[in-house]
């Protein structure tokens, strides 16, 4: 028993009458579809004769009926590269599967321009499975191609503005690099009786850092040095680092005691900024005088974390600094001189707070004065260059939870 057609009034109801004028409309819809349609159709037989082809593809092509149908192959509106692509890849491919779709091809039009395409056919086979003819869909793939280029040409505009700012990041990591050296001294003097080493360890290679330190001759056998960390980074920071390595050396080449060296940077950084842009820092300064067997060390530090001295015993200790007040931000700072000794084999270390200021672990705790101390004293007794080269390999091993440049400076006297 036949089921009822569901686009049918169920029986017993009124048939709804159709105008003869409608009935005629549908009778024509079907060929002005095909011919009207937004996309090219056309038949062929299976040797690429042309016998059927609408009036949206003709128009497209700027051809008439007669100069295609049974005159003209398929192949023969495609330009000489879709012409190969189509005997070598899409006609055989069309054989073997009966199908093929989606496939960009270019069509010759009447005034010579070409007219990207997307193609899609199919075989239609007798009732003896006999393939009769080949059916073919063509969309109009200007708008796509337009885009496709855009595209390309936008890829290429980012490529290239890609490659500028790489090679503007290069030539300012370059300038960075240059700038950030002539901050730092070119290399330390030889100091008799002690050995140096020093270690300076950039975060990033595009931002200019704010730590400095110097080390040189005072005369009659005595060497001044000093390592501090300014606030901030940049140009600003530079500046600010520039001025602080001329007044400690100024100051220090006067004869100054440590603590009325950093008195005279703390006077010269309020009054170069008054102007209601404060800049300090942090500095440690000390001066090494010869003590008989024996190094004396006069230091005196402004806000900066305390030295480690690594004793020849194998005791790794932080050096008190009391009363030392931030470099630059008060006017009535005040500093305080502490006396030591470098006795052989020991080395005093001092450093900025990039190490202690690192992110370890899986819940990137800071790293901090405890386990520096504890590493310093598993490397005790050690002299300058091995320390430094711990310090290294420790600043290398904190990937990137270290954010903050480092710089590292460690005298030390050697076994007699």
């Amino acid at each position: 028993m036949s089921r009822p057609d569901p686009d049918l009034p169920p029986d017993g109801e009124a048939q709804p009458s159709i105008d003869s004028d409608v009935v005629a409309l549908l009778e024509d819809s079907t060929e002005e579809l095909y011919e009207s349609a937004p996309c090219g159709y056309l038949s062929t037989l299976m040797d690429g004769t042309i016998v059927k082809i609408n009036k949206t593809l003709l128009d497209w092509l700027g051809l008439s009926r007669d100069e295609v149908v049974r005159r003209r192959r398929f192949s023969d509106l495609l330009t000489v590269g879709g012409k190969l692509y189509h005997e070598t890849h899409y006609a055989p491919m069309l054989r073997m599967q009966g199908v093929a779709g989606g496939i960009a091809l270019e069509m010759k039009v009447a005034d010579g321009a070409r007219l990207p395409v997307l193609i899609t056919s199919t075989v239609k086979r007798g009732a003896d499975d006999r393939p009769l003819l080949v059916r073919t869909t063509v969309f109009d793939a200007t708008d796509r191609r337009s885009y496709e280029r855009e595209l390309l040409r936008a890829r290429r505009e980012a490529e290239k503005a890609r490659r500028q700012a790489e090679a503007d990041r290069e030539q300012l990591r370059e300038a960075l690099a240059v700038l950030q050296q002539s901050l730092l001294p070119a290399s330390l003097p030889v100091v008799p009786g002690v050995e140096t080493a020093v270690h300076y360890h950039t975060a990033s290679p595009v931002r200019l850092g704010g730590d400095f330190y110097d080390l040189f001759p005072l005369g009659d056998e005595r060497f001044a040095f000093f390592l501090g960390d300014v606030c901030g980074k940049g140009p600003k920071a530079a500046a600010v680092t520039s001025l602080a390595r001329y007044t400690l050396r100024t100051a220090a080449l006067q004869g100054l005691d440590p603590e009325a060296v950093l008195s005279t940077l703390n006077a010269a950084l309020l009054e170069r900024y008054a102007d209601g842009d404060p800049r300090y820092c942090t500095v440690i300064f000390g001066v090494l005088e010869p003590e008989g067997r024996a190094v004396g060390v006069r230091l005196a530090s402004g806000g900066h974390p305390p030295a480690l001295m690594l004793r020849a015993d194998g005791v790794a200790q932080y050096l008190p600094t009391p009363a030392g007040m931030l470099v630059g931000a008060f006017p009535q700072a005040s500093f305080t001189t502490v006396r030591t000794a470098l006795e052989p084999g020991d080395t005093l270390l001092l450093y900025t707070d990039g190490v202690t200021e690192a992110r370890t672990g899986a819940d990137n705790d800071l790293y901090g004065y405890d386990a520096l101390q504890s590493f310093a004293t598993g490397l005790a007794p050690a002299q300058p260059r091995a320390v430094i080269d711990a310090f290294a390999g420790l600043l290398v091993g904190f990937g990137d939870g270290l954010n903050d440049d480092t710089a590292l400076l460690a005298l030390g006297r050697p076994h007699q």
